[in-house]
């Protein structure tokens, strides 16, 4: 009797622990979701899209394609989701203790232009979403019009302008003489500027191996750093895909002789041009291996202006198999080029293509950059990269002017993206460097250490707001960030103390009014420290002194814009038009100045005798504002593939503390609008398609150039004609090119080329002539 009531009560007080044990069980059963995310027409796999469970947990796709993520038993609603591509929702009932394997095959979303960039955010966004003004630059127009560099292809962007290798994005700079830059180059979002001269080595860049070319204008500081003070140029180079490919290009051709007989100066035939380019990618189980060359000689359209060009690069990586998200990578570039550097003409009459003084610069350059880089994606959808740059160049000379210089990089970021289209971008960058050149710059050390953070989040599936901060500690040598914190931000009261740290801060808006119209509104603020040639060259060039300036101080702006884009429809053809005002403003801004520098010696009749020359001045606070209109598309119109890219921006480049007698004096040819501008451009490139034949064609228009140094109007300066050359021609320049091929068979496309199709004269700054007419076949090979 004992016994059994002792097991009733047993069985009453141990029933309730079972049943809590075994609910605990079930809840500590381990379920998952795994599989991988692929585009259902390429069958490529997509790195870094969403997997969302319930709409609150989930993951991203890892460097393959792959996600893993944890979850409990039960019927779940699953989401996959990447930009340009539609969302894909199914339910999925998942096993106690078990795994549930999702593949799905995305499809692109059809009615917009498919067209995903990640330089406005570090992340991928689609074009229409972003709160800044962007163009995208596709490598195909880049092989059609058949570039030599992606210098040739930027002057088809809309509100941009190359003057000697100088970008410009909507007036932000002039003619800088080859030292510093506004605006950021960037390959694969680090920066490639020389550690020297601050400046953007066009030819370096491969063009063989390019995914695409993003170009964002506007003050980009908070997420770039320093000189991204003008905008940002994005070079994306591309990895394998699944499937193995090989394109080799062969290119040839020659410059037509100018328009007037009198600037033939060759005597054997007409100057020629031509190259090879080769890109080969494939995955190897786990390593992703792309390789490219490219070997270019140019004899040059000026007397000495010959090119030659050997470039090699590769890139690997290595995606783990047993540590799930991990890769790990380096990338490689070298170039060596020889040649001469053109600046000034002999005369504009018969020697416009002839050099001052009858010789120039002969020179032979060496550039070399190794990225090494880790990326590991978390399971729970974040992302730790860590990159490093190291970027050495060395510049030979028969003026034994010669210098080598070197940049280290190195940058940690950290990335997570939250439910409710919430992203966190934050991270901390160090560059350090180097320049050893004796008499033309001296020997000097800098360093920079920046911290960033960006807050990008979307409200209600239509408002996207962009928020992002950066602090940034500059020195060279003893010259270092210095900035002013007030009380109160009121710069009325008394100075609290001086930060080393520039802070600089970006806003951005954007709001999706109707299915395809979006309206936007951004501000951000940039700062530039100035580069070593800008405050220490001591040089001299076709007759003309550089002057070195070391009080120079650091330049800063701002940036703001509205917009509007909207999205266009036309049978199977997708693309935006855009419109957007902008203004922007400078403090501190530094523009080369010419000006007596020097002594006065005997015999008084050159500029070099008078102390006359170039130097790089604060020339105090400017203003732009200005207005662009762009139209970017491709796809189908009835039988035949449309390509597009068009725009007209027009700027008003002014100096807000302008003086009448002071800045004249300075030699400026014009009341009040910053030198070295073009008011109007307009720039259109068109491309039709149809059973295997392609024709194209661009067009460029810059209105005259109204300001320049007076110095250059003045024929006892040694430049002679160019006032009369600018009196002759004041309506500006329009210049076409035409392209037309045939796809022969899947594997062959030949083309031909002609720039300049009307041979027309004309100049890009003072006494630079520009080419004559060119004829170009170009043979592709793609397998």
């Amino acid at each position: 009797m004992l016994n059994r009531n002792l097991r009733q009560y047993m069985k009453k007080l141990l029933t309730p622990i079972l049943f809590l044990q075994a609910i605990g069980s079930l809840f500590a059963q381990s379920s998952y979701l795994k599989g991988r995310i692929s585009d259902s027409k390429t069958k490529e796999t997509i790195v870094g899209a969403s997997v969302v469970i319930d709409d609150s947990t989930g993951t991203v796709t890892d460097i393959n394609g792959d996600y893993f993520t944890k979850t409990t038993a039960g019927k779940h609603k699953v989401e996959f989701r990447f930009v340009g591509y539609k969302t894909q929702s199914v339910t999925v009932d998942v096993p106690a203790n078990d795994t549930a394997k999702l593949t799905p095959m995305l499809e692109a979303d059809s009615r917009q232009l498919d067209v995903v960039v990640v330089s406005a955010g570090r992340f991928e966004q689609k074009l229409g979403e972003v709160t800044v003004s962007m163009e995208v630059l596709r490598p195909s127009l880049i092989e059609n019009k058949n570039a030599s560099s992606i210098e040739n292809i930027m002057e088809q962007v809309p509100g941009v302008n190359m003057i000697d290798g100088q970008a410009n994005i909507r007036g932000g700079s002039g003619f800088s003489y080859g030292a510093g830059s506004r605006v950021l180059l960037m390959v694969d979002e680090m920066p490639m500027l020389t550690a020297d001269a601050g400046d953007v080595k066009w030819s370096f860049l491969p063009i063989e191996n390019c995914e695409q070319v993003e170009v964002i204008k506007g003050a980009s500081s908070a997420l770039f750093g320093s000189s991204a003070l003008n905008g940002v140029i994005n070079f994306r180079t591309a990895y394998a895909k699944d499937e193995p490919e090989t394109k080799i290009i062969f290119n040839g051709g020659y410059y037509d002789r100018p328009k007037r007989d009198e600037l033939v100066w060759w005597q054997d035939g007409n100057p020629t041009f031509g190259g090879i380019n080769f890109y080969h990618g494939q995955k190897v189980k786990q390593l992703d291996v792309v390789i490219g060359a490219n070997i270019f000689d140019d004899r040059g359209y000026r007397e000495l202006e010959t090119e030659q060009r050997y470039r090699a690069n590769v890139n690997l990586r290595y995606r783990f198999k047993k540590i799930k998200g991990l890769s790990i990578g380096v990338n490689a570039n070298t170039i060596r080029t020889q040649g001469g550097l053109f600046l000034i003409w002999q005369d504009a009459d018969s020697g416009a293509y002839r050099p001052s003084g009858g010789d120039l610069s002969h020179y032979t350059t060496y550039r070399s950059n190794v990225d090494p880089f880790i990326t590991y994606y978390t399971s729970s959808g974040a992302r730790h990269s860590l990159r490093g740059r190291f970027f050495r160049t060395k510049n030979l000379n028969n003026t034994d002017q010669e210098s080598t210089a070197d940049v280290y990089y190195g940058e940690y970021q950290y990335q997570k993206h939250f439910k409710n289209d919430f992203t966190w971008t934050t991270g901390l960058v160090y560059n350090y460097n180097e320049v050893h050149s004796g008499a033309l710059y001296g020997v000097h050390f800098s360093n920079n250490a920046s911290a960033y953070l960006q807050l990008d989040k979307r409200f209600f599936k239509k408002l996207s707001v962009s928020l992002g901060v950066r602090g940034e500690y500059f020195k060279t040598d003893t010259l270092e960030t210095r900035e002013n914190v007030y009380l109160l931000m009121d710069e009325s009261k008394p100075i609290a103390k001086q930060s080393k740290v520039k802070p600089v801060a970006r806003l951005g808006l954007n709001y999706q009014l109707a299915a395809s119209t979006f309206v936007r509104a951004s501000f951000g603020q940039g700062f530039r420290f100035p580069s070593v040639a800008e405050r220490f060259i001591k040089t001299s060039a076709s007759g003309l002194d550089l002057y070195p300036n070391d009080s120079l101080q650091p330049e800063s702006g701002w940036s703001a814009e509205i917009g509007i884009k909207q999205g266009v429809k036309i049978g199977e053809w997708k693309g935006f038009i855009d419109l957007a005002v902008f203004q922007t403003e400078y403090h501190n801004m530094m523009e080369f100045t010419f000006g007596q520098y020097g002594p006065v010696v005997p015999p008084y009749n050159t500029p070099q005798a008078l102390g006359l020359g170039f130097k790089s001045q604060n020339i105090g606070n400017t203003r732009i504002t200005g207005a662009e209109v762009s139209i970017m598309g491709q796809g189908k119109i009835g039988p035949v593939t449309m390509t597009a890219l068009m725009g007209y921006t027009y700027i008003k480049p002014i100096q807000i503390d302008y003086d009448l007698a002071q800045d004249s004096a300075k030699g400026a040819t014009y009341e009040n609008i910053l030198k070295y501008r073009y008011e109007h451009t307009a720039k259109a490139d068109v491309e039709l398609s149809y059973k295997g034949f392609s024709f194209g064609a661009s067009c460029r228009y810059n209105s005259f150039m109204k300001n320049i140094d007076r110095f250059f109007l003045d024929e006892a300066s040694g430049i002679k004609g160019v006032k009369k050359y600018r009196e002759k021609n004041k309506n500006g320049d329009t210049v076409f090119d035409g392209r037309i091929s045939y796809q022969v068979t899947k594997t062959i496309k030949v083309g031909f080329i002609v720039n300049n199709v009307f041979n027309h004269e004309y100049v890009g700054r003072p006494a630079d002539m520009q080419p004559p007419r060119s004829y170009a076949v170009q043979v592709s090979l793609k397998f």
